[in-house]
């Protein structure tokens, strides 16, 4: 239906995103004809995390094969954060993306840390003190900053 449109298939042709997902909100969602939802389509591809319209369009369109998982899009992030910030501790490396992967993903996490109330990592079962201590000190203030400026974390929520 949508790919047959169009009005929809020459803006995807031009990358004109934002007018796509306008018309999709207009004129396909809460039709009903078909009552599509986002959440119904986000349900049907049963992916471990919030897919965006413009994703769904893409995979539609056949401009991408697959959506991306979880942690393939966690690994693109943290390896971004690496070409920006080009860590030197080369041992460390390991213990960082453990904190930027759970600081991104995990909501508790990221309260304990921007609370400061370090000592209830003991009982989280996400991120433990023994990761936070890994962790050197100047990145345990480097990643929050970076994740709120860099990151979208409504794409890693399920």
């Amino acid at each position: 239906m949508i790919r047959a449109n169009d009005t929809v298939a020459s803006a995807v042709e031009a990358g004109q995103w934002d007018r796509v997902i306008d018309y999709v909100n207009r004129e396909v969602f809460n039709k009903p004809e078909e009552y599509y939802t986002l959440d119904k389509l986000r349900k049907a591809a049963a992916v471990d995390r919030r897919l965006t319209l413009r994703e769904i369009l893409e995979k539609v369109f056949g401009l991408i094969p697959r959506f991306k998982s979880k942690d393939e899009l966690l690994e693109e992030e943290f390896s971004k954060f690496v070409a920006d910030t080009k860590p030197e501790e080369a041992a460390a490396i390991p213990a960082i993306k453990t904190y930027f992967k759970a600081y991104v993903s995990n909501g508790l996490v990221r309260e304990i840390i921007e609370s400061k109330q370090f000592t209830d990592l003991a009982t989280n079962p996400f991120f433990s003190t023994h990761d936070f201590r890994a962790v050197p000190a100047r990145y345990r203030a480097i990643i929050p900053d970076y994740v709120k400026d860099y990151v979208s974390l409504n794409q890693f929520v399920q």
